[in-house]
């Protein structure tokens, strides 16, 4: 499987929302940016600060043209209470068979605790309306992310 890169077109996909419907990447084309990030795990303390992070900038990134959508490996359910506890304002799709998480190529093993664990590198990919990626950002360090996805959007 070929890994994304900036400059073509993002890898296809549809998942189930915490909304109860299905959302596929080719809904936004032609319409809007979207701003695909993925995490590692509902209300631990990182996701839960990065999710707030796009929420208290959401007026910026609306102002941009983009759609913020977040992907885990966690269940819907799991996804319903998220975005209930925190009034996240977007949606959350739920990779549960990692298929998605393969596409984009965010599944890493790391060392925890000198133990190897397989989870979700925690990535962000900016979509243009064309369907092409225009920046991916690995490995992000929550702080100061939402200011570089703004500053992508205007590229």
């Amino acid at each position: 499987m070929a890994v994304p890169q900036e400059g073509k077109a993002a890898p296809a996909f549809t998942l189930p929302a915490n909304n109860g419907k299905k959302v596929s990447l080719k809904d936004f084309k032609e319409k809007q940016q979207v701003v695909l990030y993925f995490y590692p795990k509902d209300n631990t303390p990182g996701c839960t600060k990065e999710a707030c992070s796009f929420k208290d900038n959401i007026k910026k990134l609306e102002g941009k043209d983009a759609i913020v959508l977040g992907v885990s490996r966690d269940s819907v359910d799991s996804h319903i209470k998220f975005v209930e506890k925190f009034g996240l304002p977007f949606l959350l799709l739920s990779d549960e068979k990692e298929e998605i998480c393969k596409k984009y190529d965010v599944i890493k093993e790391k060392n925890m605790y000198g133990k190897k664990v397989i989870g979700i590198e925690r990535s962000t990919f900016v979509i243009g309306k064309d369907g092409k990626i225009k920046k991916i950002f690995r490995k992000v360090k929550v702080d100061g992310h939402t200011d570089q996805v703004l500053a992508a959007l205007d590229e």
